[in-house]
């Protein structure tokens, strides 16, 4: 694993791996232990031009690859990372402190993601519509779009690196990809050594390790990508959705949630325990479809509570290495410190906490909520740790109300024992994506992700990132002559 920090600790621009010339360096850490994982010069805005330029010229050729080719890269990537999957678990836990839970879990979805993009490569079809001109053949014709920009965020990095550029590149786009600086290794130089010994040719993927403070708005800017896939808060989604409209761009944003999992009065209370526990301290907390609020029914609450409480005391917070290990490190001080805080809040505002979780370094142990006033800012807000507020409710009139009370809409789920009765709830909630009898964090390589209201534009997974990723060109013909009027 080691051997990944050191050899791969560098940028990757038109098919070469070499240092950045930027003044200073990204010091890549890791977050349980604060060992100095990597060190790595930051890109320039000169780089990521070089890797945007890179991209554009070898773009051309590759759409016009045989799909049949194409797709032979993706099979052999994913042999690769089946081959070392031990290694890049480890990786993972190293750089971004999920547990072996949660790098199973990243690499299983990365798979299936992967084997998804080796069959979309032969799924873009054209069509031949009819014209009211005699003689006239209309021709559509789905297309690459040409050069896409990725950035991706830290807390799934293998996995939403490679959900954006695997499809994009199967579909015969060259990639730009900027990671996230707490995860450079994972969510960039890792996928870009994987697909180069795939035999990607060089200069269509191309990897920029760099930050704002060194390049502002130049990777969303340049002239050259025409679509820039984002995934991260709202707040900076905003800024690019707003840069891209700016200069005629798509966007394609997966940004936050502050999703609910509601407990109806007729739910299997155990069941509906277990699935809150998952969707709320899965990987920290750090999971943008996590359960931030757990609405129950009251005639139910106080057996649901009692037995939640119980089944979190049990989260065996520290070293994300160790297998018992459910609850690791954040992701940074910053992070921990912010969590912190949001528990200060919350008991200030005259919140009780039913667990408070200690904190000490980047460990942040799980705290229970509840009693938080319902106008509190908190509610409405996307809390990105382990921290969980229990809310009660009287039917399901408030509980909808309570759920749709937020600026987002991402994901969510209802426990209930009758099917069509949460069915008929899910359809109430303003949101991309609802689960019935489940957990609120799910992702399948063939249905469409997304959110409402802040939490993004756009979708992917299947026929959704063909649209995402493609354009469509109308050619016609014209068989005969046309008649014109002068």
């Amino acid at each position: 694993m080691s051997s990944y920090f050191t050899d791969l600790a560098q940028q990757y621009i038109d098919g070469e791996w070499r240092p950045g010339t930027g003044s200073w360096d990204v010091i890549d850490f890791n977050p349980y232990d604060d060992e100095k994982l990597a060190s790595i010069t930051v890109a320039t805005v000169d780089e990521v031009d070089q890797a945007y330029r890179a991209a554009a010229r070898a773009q051309k050729q590759w759409a016009g690859t045989n799909p049949y080719a194409r797709r032979a890269v993706f099979d052999r990537a994913l042999r690769l990372i089946e081959d070392r999957e031990q290694e890049i678990a480890d990786l993972i836990i190293a750089e971004l402190g999920g547990t072996r839970v949660k790098a199973g879990f990243e690499l299983h979805l990365a798979k299936e993601f992967l084997r998804e993009s080796i069959h979309l490569a032969l799924r873009p079809e054209g069509r031949i519509l009819p014209s009211p001109v005699d003689g006239k053949e209309n021709r559509v014709y789905r297309v690459p779009v040409g050069v896409v920009g990725v950035i991706s965020p830290f807390n799934f990095p293998f996995l939403l690196s490679l959900k954006s550029v695997a499809p994009a590149l199967a579909l015969g786009n060259a990639v730009v990809l900027k990671p996230h600086q707490n995860t450079p290794i994972a969510g960039g130089t890792l996928i870009a050594k994987i697909f180069e010994e795939a035999g990607l040719p060089g200069g269509l993927l191309n990897v920029v390790i760099t930050d704002i403070a060194e390049i502002g708005d130049a990777f969303i800017e340049h002239p050259v990508p025409k679509l820039i896939s984002f995934t991260g808060s709202d707040k900076v989604g905003r800024h690019v959705a707003t840069v891209c409209a700016a200069n005629f761009k798509r966007s394609v944003l997966e940004l936050g949630g502050n999703s609910a999992l509601v407990v109806l009065d007729d739910a299997d209370i155990d069941y509906a325990v277990d699935a809150a526990v998952f969707s709320r301290f899965v990987h920290q907390g750090q999971v943008c479809m996590a359960a931030n609020r757990v609405l129950v029914d009251a005639s139910v609450a106080e057996e649901f509570t009692e037995k939640f409480v119980a089944k979190v005391r049990t989260l065996k917070v520290g070293d994300p290495r160790d297998p018992q290990t459910v609850i690791g490190p954040v992701i940074n001080s910053q992070q921990a410190g912010a969590i912190s805080g949001t528990v200060e809040q919350a008991l200030a505002e005259g919140a009780t906490a039913l667990v408070q979780g200690a904190t000490s370094g980047n460990l942040v142990g799980p705290s229970v909520l509840t009693g938080i006033p319902a106008d509190s800012a908190l509610l409405h807000q996307e809390v990105f740790g382990p921290v969980v507020f229990l809310v009660p409710f009287d039917g399901e009139e408030e509980a909808l109300r309570i759920v749709n009370d937020t600026p987002y809409g991402l994901s969510g789920a209802v426990h209930t024992g009758d099917i069509e009765r949460g069915v008929a709830f899910a359809k109430q909630v303003d949101t991309g994506m609802f689960h019935v009898n489940d957990g609120t964090v799910h992702d399948e390589p063939i249905v469409p992700f997304g959110g409402e209201k802040h939490s993004g534009l756009g979708r992917l997974n299947g026929e959704t990132t063909l649209e995402s990723f493609t354009t469509v060109k109308w050619i016609s013909v014209q068989h005969g002559r046309s008649g014109f009027p002068f």
